[in-house]
């Protein structure tokens, strides 16, 4: 079962209402969720620190601030967030109605065209699903929930991305013709979010694996894992 994890007046702000840990508790099992765990990121860092003393400079680097950790449905992919779980619990409670989601067409480009190199791609990845969202405005804590939300559906939908990648660029800075296609592990090149001044920007195989090992371990070890095993599937531009 999926865990989120999310500090408990940000969820609160959301849902326009406030809660005791016990009443958020029975709301949670009235609705179909469960709280898990009540703790704190400063909690947690004692917590895995075991035996070992943090020193109190370490300590008050580390937030005091109360974290929900809320286990929810595996196929209940839409709770991962925490806009997705408040607007959820709102419909819910009847503060706010279920969204209704329109496909619609673009009046100033157009439909935007993906072309799939079904020859290379059949063997490896033979599905891409596109999808273009506009008039998003991400603030630093939208824009950081939308990682997170992508980091979620990878770690359980998509099985460590074995079965489903998925990819997100600014329309704003790209410009087509795009394509779909799988080229071997040597031609293969992208630039990370955080590549800490890369050379060029951009990454090869080689370069990523060195990158990544020097990355925090939060859900690294997995991606890995399929680096050192890496197949040509990913797509390009």
């Amino acid at each position: 079962m999926p865990t989120l994890a999310v500090e408990r007046d940000d969820l609160f702000s959301n849902l326009n209402r406030t809660y005791t840990d016990k009443e958020f508790d029975e709301l949670c099992f009235e609705f179909g969720v469960e709280l898990d765990e009540i703790t704190s990121e400063r909690e947690e860092a004692i917590k895995s620190a075991g035996s070992t003393k943090l020193s109190k400079k370490h300590l008050a680097t580390l937030s005091p601030a109360v974290i929900y950790k809320i286990d929810v449905p595996a196929n209940r992919y839409d709770l991962l967030c925490i806009e997705g779980l408040g607007r959820a619990i709102r419909v819910f409670l009847g503060d706010t109605a279920a969204p209704q989601f329109r496909i619609l067409p673009n009046p100033d480009r157009g439909m935007e065209v993906m072309t799939v190199r079904k020859v290379r791609t059949d063997r490896v990845r033979p599905f891409v699903v596109c999808a273009v969202l506009r008039k998003v405005k991400f603030t630093e804590g939208r824009y950081q929930s939308f990682i997170e939300l992508q980091d979620q559906l990878h770690r359980n939908l998509c099985r460590n991305r074995t079965l489903v990648a998925i990819g997100t660029h600014d329309l704003d800075s790209v410009q087509g013709p795009f394509e779909y296609d799988s080229r071997p592990a040597g031609e293969i090149s992208f630039v990370p979010l955080t590549h800490g001044g890369v050379a060029g920007g951009s990454l090869r195989r080689t370069s990523c694996s060195r990158f990544m090992r020097r990355i925090p371990p939060i859900s690294i070890s997995s991606l890995m894992c399929l680096l050192s095993r890496i197949v040509p599937y990913i797509p390009s531009y």
